[in-house]
């Protein structure tokens, strides 16, 4: 691998470790769950509030962090706020997670990873 090819592969690894990283907490892996059961609608703030059961301020917070790391995406309907998970970008933090592991070292089978998804 050349220096550029290793410096953008450091920039992705970084970047996909801070989406991770977002995802790292049991309210968050939740709301991404709820938000991917709504999908491609989303959920207004109340709705997921309603459904999880977290305070509003704290609810606030995990989302600024989602959408911080391009997780979520958020659209103003009159005065809510619609929250939709952004599936092009978990397409592309999993694609980077199974890549090498279903072509170079073939530790997992692409059509178990199919079969999950069904």
């Amino acid at each position: 691998m050349d220096g550029a090819a290793a410096s953008k592969t450091t920039v992705q690894v970084a970047r996909y470790a801070d989406m991770f990283s977002a995802m790292g907490t049991e309210a968050r892996l939740r709301i991404m769950w709820l938000l991917l059961t709504a999908h491609p609608d989303g959920l207004v703030v109340g709705e997921i509030q309603a459904e999880l059961d977290i305070p509003n301020s704290t609810l606030s917070h995990h989302l600024d962090k989602l959408k911080s790391e391009d997780l979520v995406s958020v659209r103003r309907e009159s005065t809510f706020l619609r929250y939709r998970a952004n599936t092009d970008a978990l397409q592309e933090l999993l694609q980077f997670l199974y890549g090498e592991c279903c072509t170079r070292n073939k530790a997992l089978k692409p059509q178990d990873i199919v079969q999950i998804c069904q």
